[in-house]
């Protein structure tokens, strides 16, 4: 099986290159007196739900234990005011982030919001599933930012989970351990899968009428952000050989991106990206009737806009 080829296409209108410097759903968020932190799809990049919160011993005082104080956009603004949570000397927090992922893009990758008067050491895991978890990094010292190339994580996984572990760096305090205001994927993306059997006929690329219904819901999902890059990936099963099946997913994903684009509106500002895959990346073995209809699939990915990569340091 020979490698598999990327086909691009951007496609944003004059009308939509024009109004790009304008603000959209990015966002900057203050993380101390003079300096902000920028999270390109804004205030859904956020964690959202907790899964598993295990309060340390010695635990902070009770007013700093809600966990649900760690959730959605950052809010602290002083310390007596308990709208943070506190771990506990070596306390851990799972959370969870429900209508996005992030993953291991260029630049850093998460932000913990940690605040209080002291900053303490915390270590950072992530999962894909909730139960498989890979060490990505630490936060100590006021380093709140996570870039997952440290860590040599890879560069397609989406991840939706993140543990907090205190390091025990503070276990005298009221609010004992690590405070956490607020989790946010720098990162972040927002990745949907349909099944093309929803969408076309077999061997065909044209759209079927009750594929309409299913990409009118997928675009409002999209429309939670105003300004993003939009890949597209095409997967076939493996059946037909191999030049076949990639010029298939090819006209498959420019026919999704064309009702895409007219759902979105011609003049929006997002970029599109192609990827014909054709048979290279089954999720499972092409071996039953049942496996080869979960390898073909359309995979769409919101990223971050092309413009916010290129205005990161050269370093990365």
């Amino acid at each position: 099986m020979r490698p598999w080829v990327i086909f691009m296409v951007f496609v944003s209108s004059v009308f939509g290159n024009l109004l790009s410097a304008q603000t959209g759903t990015g966002k900057s968020y203050r993380i101390d007196r003079y300096e902000s932190i920028y999270l390109p799809l804004g205030k859904i990049s956020f964690a959202d739900s907790v899964v598993d919160f295990r309060l340390g011993d010695p635990p902070p005082i009770e007013k700093y234990r809600d966990s649900q104080q760690c959730l959605y956009e950052p809010d602290y603004t002083r310390y007596k005011i308990p709208n943070f949570l506190s771990l506990g000397c070596k306390g851990s927090l799972t959370v969870a982030f429900t209508d996005n992922g992030f993953m291991n893009l260029k630049g850093d990758d998460i932000y913990v919001f940690e605040v209080g008067p002291s900053r303490e050491a915390a270590k950072i895991e992530i999962s894909q599933n909730g139960t498989d978890w890979i060490y990505a990094g630490k936060i100590a010292g006021g380093k709140s930012m996570v870039d997952l190339s440290d860590e040599n994580i890879d560069t397609e996984t989406v991840f939706y989970y993140l543990r907090i572990t205190d390091l025990k760096d503070l276990c005298k305090s009221k609010s004992a351990g690590a405070d956490i205001d607020a989790i946010g994927a720098i990162n972040s993306v927002i990745k949907l899968t349909i099944n093309t059997d929803v969408l076309f006929d077999v061997a065909k690329y044209t759209l079927k009428e009750s594929a309409n219904k299913t990409l009118d819901t997928l675009a409002k999902t999209i429309q939670q952000v105003d300004k993003a890059t939009i890949l597209v990936e095409g997967h076939t099963d493996s059946d037909g050989d191999d030049d076949y099946n990639l010029k298939l997913s090819e006209n498959r994903c420019y026919t999704v991106v064309d009702r895409i684009r007219a759902l979105l509106g011609y003049e929006a500002l997002y970029d599109y990206e192609i990827r014909a895959l054709g048979e290279s990346k089954p999720r499972v073995a092409n071996d039953t009737p049942e496996n080869k209809q979960i390898n073909r699939r359309v995979e769409i990915t919101v990223l971050p806009p092309k413009d916010y990569f290129e205005k990161l340091p050269d370093k990365y």
